[in-house]
């Protein structure tokens, strides 16, 4: 079993005296910064002037700085920034800023686990990782409670990496909920394999193939819209509260013996067996190689991918049926 952190286990005031910087104020950074800050720690922040999330670190009362002065002056620098920038940008702005003493931090393994930043030996390496979006670490941390984190030591050159991550967990106030130890690898791996064979890859193609199966059948694509995808959603809330057994129990008896009959036959072990294939490319590096040279390419193959999803008769015939949900708070790209 894992070891979990609580409160009892994390110290505070070994921030007390500390800068702790965040570079990238987006999903996660919104919230990491807020939350240290209420919890009485000084917190800077960076940020692109005239973006979306320069104007949102502004309006929550922070005055973004660039990044090399933010490494200048925190004793701890949280890298927010999504996973393609953070290697140039360590390079070019944040290591020839760090001393020794100093720490970084991530809440994404990806970079460290694949070396595309190689952290000088006389620094402190380590990583919290919310296992919830942003806007959840916040609210949650406002109730007055937390989401359950992840801790990492990759370095330890102070002898206190740990400590200060897990004064940081508390800070963010995941403490309150857990905060579980891991390694860069396990999290790195892990997160790659559950965005690409369910949570993100997995998922979609499943939704899109059974539209597809039921158009082709001669339904008419509004009703396939609600039973492929819109119903999802009360399927994945009862997940979400009491596991596969809880949603079983919820759902009709008819609903329950079909999973249990058919669910096999469409994730089966030939599934299984491109799922493990899928778990060796990320564990060879294949998939991140293959990665950072999309993005060093300028994400041709990307973007033409990204647009197809975009123009997928679900997405088309959702776009309309949403706006006669007026419960739903839509999002369209």
């Amino acid at each position: 079993m894992a070891k979990v952190y609580y409160e009892q286990d994390a110290n505070l005031e070994i921030l007390e005296n500390k800068v702790v910087g965040i570079i990238g104020y987006g999903s996660q950074g919104h919230a990491q910064a807020q939350n240290l800050r209420d919890s009485g720690i000084n917190v800077i922040v960076s940020e692109l002037p005239g973006t979306a999330n320069y104007a949102f670190a502004k309006s929550h009362g922070f005055e973004p700085i660039e990044v090399a002065l933010l490494v200048k002056q925190a004793d701890i620098i949280q890298i927010l920034v999504p996973d393609e920038f953070q290697a140039e940008l360590y390079k070019k702005d944040i290591q020839p800023n760090l001393s020794a003493g100093k720490a970084i931090m991530f809440s994404h393994g990806f970079n460290i686990n694949f070396k595309q930043i190689i952290p000088d030996q006389n620094i402190d390496v380590f990583m919290i990782a919310p296992k919830s979006p942003g806007h959840l670490v916040r609210s949650e941390y406002v109730k007055g409670g937390g989401v359950p984190c992840l801790v990492a030591v990759f370095q330890d050159a102070s002898g206190k990496a740990k400590d200060i991550a897990l004064a940081y967990g508390k800070g963010i106030g995941g403490a309150k909920a857990g905060i579980i130890e891991t390694t860069f690898k396990e999290e790195t791996e892990t997160d790659l394999f559950g965005e690409q064979v369910v949570l993100c890859g997995g998922v979609s193609e499943l939704v899109k193939k059974a539209f597809e199966t039921l158009i082709e059948a001669g339904y008419q694509p509004e009703i396939a819209y609600f039973e492929c995808l819109h119903e999802l959603k009360l399927i994945v809330d009862l997940f979400y509260q009491g596991g596969i057994s809880y949603m079983r129990y919820s759902v009709s008896n008819t609903a329950e013996y079909g999973d249990l009959t058919r669910g096999k036959r469409i994730i089966n072990s030939n599934t299984k067996t491109e799922m493990s294939k899928i778990l060796s490319e990320i564990q060879d590096g294949s998939f991140a190689r293959e990665f950072i040279d999309e993005c060093k390419n300028g994400k041709q193959n990307f973007k033409r991918m990204e647009q197809e999803g975009k123009d997928h008769p679900i997405e088309v015939v959702g776009r309309n049926l949403r706006k006669m949900m007026k419960w739903i708070d839509s999002k369209e790209v």
